[in-house]
């Protein structure tokens, strides 16, 4: 390899490490903050002491995410102007409004909101707390809302105006937010950290019962969490199978290195569902392939003879790597049906009375608690492997808008995050472990904190 193709496979290496470990973070918090809403909601005006409990237990862990994951962002988006200056000169017209939009309207809300909700507790109003819990949850969303605008531009640009120096600028200030495969790849985002976090919280809950078979918070956690994720993982499977058609339309390469198909079927014939296969790129066929017949097209295209591009349609130059969008893509789904078959049964021994001494789906729950996270991760990978060798599909390659920097400069880059990445996300996963694992603290503020109503239908705090 050349010099300048180390310099490309380092600097995606390293924007792919800073942005796996922000996107886990940021979903952490995304998925997490409705879930303090519930739990207060349900300790408010349901009075129920688990849900207290519940709420104090992970509102330490929200606060400490988002702290982490603010510094985490911070470095991420540095990147753009130190690895990818062309690309952040050609494009800052579409990406700088929207991460100044996120950070003025979203981050500012969320983590100043953040503090009062942790610190707040006894020294507001609990209408008023309740309220700043929400505010903190509205602003994980539209935090969200626009990296995904950001993102979702990229993936399928449109409405934009092109100057001679090759600069790129919006034509209103909508064509921000209109990529045509937006919404359903925010509300894809959005539900994928929803069912992350409630099958963690699942997990968690189900570890805590193993140990501590009276703890009613454990309970309470597992409840809300396993019909949560039982209901909001059809309706991803739905969002998803219409993303993907969203997908075919404006992105076809990708959906044919999802689905590792080099050649067209043969007449009569539909696509096949590749179970398993070793895609080959320099020879274009599959090794050890173990696939169904037909059953592709019926997902694909909603029958049983319709067709995709195949690779081979495509100039060389201009497909994506197979083989890690192939698996990355199995992992997601493979991995999002282990969780709803799991959840589901977690419900149906709910209702008959035996969540909470069956051992073996505890133990199944406490193994699939990063489950939905690594799903999120392979989606991503999906996501942005699939659209190479485009940064911006079919406007910008991607090994032309990477900065030209002595490769001395960046191997000491990439290993310098490498090795501090490393040590914060072993140090911040043995903290985790350790806290999820403890007794629920018995001081003033779980235990004696309650509230009272006074003369005027007024609420407040009392210890």
């Amino acid at each position: 390899m050349t010099d300048a193709e180390w310099v490309l496979l380092l600097s995606r290496g390293q924007f792919s490490l800073t942005m796996g470990m922000h996107i886990t973070l940021a979903a952490l918090t995304l998925g997490l903050a409705p879930f303090l809403v519930w739990f207060e909601a349900r300790w408010l005006w349901g009075q129920r002491n688990a849900a207290r409990e519940a709420l104090h237990f992970w509102i330490k862990i929200f606060a400490l995410t988002v702290a982490i994951g603010a510094v985490t962002g911070v470095v991420m988006e540095f990147q753009f102007g130190t690895n990818w200056t062309p690309f952040s000169k050609k494009v800052g017209g579409f990406i700088g409004p929207l991460l100044f939009f996120e950070v003025l309207v979203a981050f500012f809300l969320e983590s100043a909101l953040t503090g009062v909700m942790l610190f707040g507790m006894g020294k507001i109003r609990p209408g008023l707390h309740f309220a700043v819990t929400c505010l903190v949850a509205i602003g994980a969303l539209i935090s969200a809302f626009w990296i995904l605008a950001a993102n979702s531009w990229m993936q399928t640009p449109v409405n934009y105006s092109l100057d001679d120096n090759g600069i790129f600028s919006p034509v209103n200030w909508q064509a921000l937010i209109s990529a045509p495969s937006f919404p359903l790849r925010f509300a894809h985002m959005v539900l994928a950290a929803y069912i992350a976090v409630a099958v963690m919280i699942a997990g968690v809950a189900a570890w805590r019962i193993l140990h501590r078979p009276g703890e009613s918070a454990a309970r309470c956690m597992a409840v809300c969490a396993i019909w949560f994720a039982v209901v909001a993982l059809p309706v991803q499977f739905v969002v998803g199978d219409r993303h993907g058609e969203k997908t075919l339309r404006y992105q076809p390469a990708k959906i044919a290195a999802i689905e590792a198909t080099w050649h067209p079927p043969a007449p009569g014939e539909g696509e096949p569902l590749r179970l398993f296969a070793i895609p080959d790129r320099h020879a274009q066929r599959n090794h050890f392939e173990l696939a169904i017949p037909d059953i592709g097209s019926l997902y694909l295209r909603h029958n049983l003879t319709g067709h995709i591009k195949s690779l081979s349609e495509f100039p060389a130059d201009e497909r994506p790597p197979v083989l890690p969008v192939f698996f990355a893509f199995r992992i997601m789904v493979g991995l999002g049906l282990l969780m709803f078959i799991t959840q589901l049964a977690a419900v149906i021994q709910h209702l008959r009375g035996r969540l909470y001494t069956s051992r073996r789906l505890l133990w199944l729950l406490v193994i699939l608690s990063p489950a939905g996270f690594i799903a999120m991760l392979s989606g991503w990978v999906v996501t942005e492997m699939g659209r190479q060798p485009w940064i911006v599909q079919g406007l910008l390659r991607t090994a032309k808008n990477v900065s030209a920097l002595p490769l001395s400069w960046l191997i000491i880059s990439c290993c310098s995050v490498l090795v501090v990445y490393a040590f914060v996300f072993s140090y911040g996963m043995r903290h985790f472990l350790r806290y999820v694992a403890a007794p629920l603290p018995a001081g003033e503020e779980v235990v004696s904190t309650k509230i009272v109503t006074r003369p005027g239908g007024k609420s407040s705090w009392k210890d």
